[in-house]
């Protein structure tokens, strides 16, 4: 996961809304199901639908009133907390 892409995902979510974000997860999974898909492109999917998410999360924080900030913060500090 990368925290400005997850960022960049929330500001698409603030501009337009959080349907967008959950049909791109939904194309991206079924993507994953292609058969002869290779384990290269699966990384990408994998870490493209880690950051979309990702993004859902912190958006779902802030409308329940937590600041753009901490909800970044604290979504990467689970992360960080659930690796190790």
């Amino acid at each position: 996961m990368r925290l400005p892409l997850i960022k960049h995902i929330v500001d698409f979510i603030d501009q337009h809304d959080e349907d967008w974000v959950e049909e791109a997860i939904q194309l991206l999974e079924h993507m994953a199901e292609a058969p002869g898909i290779r384990d290269e492109e699966l990384e990408v999917l994998g870490e493209m639908l880690s950051n979309l998410y990702g993004a859902l999360e912190v958006d779902k924080e802030m409308k329940n009133g937590v600041n753009k900030k901490e909800a970044l913060n604290g979504f990467m500090t689970r992360v960080v907390g659930s690796i190790g």
